[in-house]
């Protein structure tokens, strides 16, 4: 920066000369930034450079494929262009604050709800598209310790909550009232998995929705895997599925046959309800070191993605499934993710028979449970982006 020149005006000479400075720093960092986030010359000619509308990522890869980059690769600037276009660049900014931890939360299918869970037994629905607004306010009833999980129906008109017991609640989420009170104001209807046999240590720890709505599918503490059928009212479909906590469960697509799930195993495993004999699964996928958190579904019977403990990502593909564990992953190191950090030398570990077909890194499995979920598809075409929506509140 220049020095400030002295004149016979005195302090408000120099005033205006510090602002005039000011004036051509805050100048030459806006060039500095626009010249580092938008299209090089290079790019912008291999395309058409007479437009208005943003230069699409397809044509700037088409360019540089087709080497009308000058056969090189993206320049800083170029890529930068290209991240700013999907990483999002503003926030985070508050929406809400309660007195206890956020535990859970999910968006609505097409966006404009968003749900969060909180252990002290309450569950708020927002409504995205009036600024956040509180759009129903539940009083949970019959919780162990923290709302587990949260599910809403496909036609958003229902919300299932879970908690560490054998029943799910079913609250109609678009009533009239702002506030719903279990069985006080409103009707929370229970679903209780373990039947006449009430059993206090069963823990759910993952509900989803079929497709149509009409059944529920839970992943419990109890290594097991359960259907509930709305319309008979009673569980329909009970296995027998890892060797450690189901903490991951979901439907593949709309025929409600197929059923992803992952647990603190590490597997993932695809279960086809049409046939199963002795409890067997239809296929297993290996790459994770440590407990699977969560699964999502593209929708497509084919991909889904799972987040883990080792602070990975994965994409799968089941038609690369395999019938049997191959090999044993590398033994992590002990470690308890709800409050010890990840151990550093962890991170370098890798699975001798690692079947998926990406790996993402880069954020954090601690304290937290972290959701991962595939981008909508009026957002990403069906394109197979995703989206992450992480829930930084203590696990424990």
């Amino acid at each position: 920066m220049r020095g400030v020149r002295r004149s016979a005006r005195g302090e408000a000479s120099g005033k205006a000369h510090r602002e005039l400075d000011r004036f051509d720093m805050a100048n030459e960092v806006f060039h500095l930034t626009r010249a580092r986030s938008e299209l090089c010359h290079r790019a912008r000619g291999a395309t058409s450079a007479r437009r208005k509308r943003p230069f699409s990522t397809f044509e700037l890869l088409s360019a540089r494929e087709c080497g009308r980059t000058g056969g090189a690769g993206f320049a800083a600037a170029d890529r930068a262009y290209v991240g700013s276009r999907h990483i999002p660049t503003k926030g985070p900014w508050g929406v809400d604050e309660v007195d206890s931890e956020a535990y859970v939360s999910q968006f609505s299918a097409d966006g404009s709800l968003l749900v969060a869970g909180f252990r002290g037994s309450r569950i708020r629905v927002y409504d995205v598209e009036r600024g956040w607004k509180i759009h129903k306010d539940i009083s949970c009833r019959s919780l162990q310790w923290t709302v587990s999980d949260i599910a809403l129906s496909p036609d958003q008109q229902f919300l299932a909550y879970a908690s560490l017991s054998p029943i799910v609640h079913i609250v109609n989420v678009q009533s009239s009232g702002k506030e719903s009170h279990a069985n006080v104001n409103e009707i929370h209807e229970g679903l209780d998995f373990t039947g006449n046999e009430h059993d206090e240590d069963f823990g759910i720890f993952s509900v989803k929705f079929s497709k149509d709505g009409k059944e529920v599918v839970i992943g419990n503490n109890e290594r097991s895997i359960y259907v509930y059928d709305l319309a008979a009212n009673k569980v329909s479909v009970r296995i027998r599925a890892h060797t450690d906590d189901v903490n991951a469960v979901t439907f593949a697509d709309e025929s409600g046959n197929i059923l992803y799930s992952g647990s603190d195993d590490t597997l993932c495993k695809v279960w086809d309800r049409r046939c199963l004999v002795g409890g067997k699964s239809a296929g297993l996928l290996t790459g994770h070191l440590d407990g699977v958190t969560f699964i999502d579904s593209r929708g497509d019977g084919r991909y889904f993605i799972s987040n883990c403990k080792d602070q990975r990502i994965k994409l799968w593909d089941i038609r690369k499934m395999s019938s049997a564990v191959r090999a044993r992953p590398v033994k992590m190191v002990d470690w308890d993710y709800r409050w010890m950090p990840f151990p550093s030398e962890a991170h370098h570990f890798k699975h001798p028979d690692d079947q998926s077909l990406a790996t993402y890194r880069g954020h954090s499995v601690w304290k937290t449970l972290i959701r991962c979920y595939f981008s909508p598809m009026h957002r990403s075409g069906g394109n197979g982006k995703f989206s992450l929506l992480l829930i930084l509140s203590p696990a424990y």
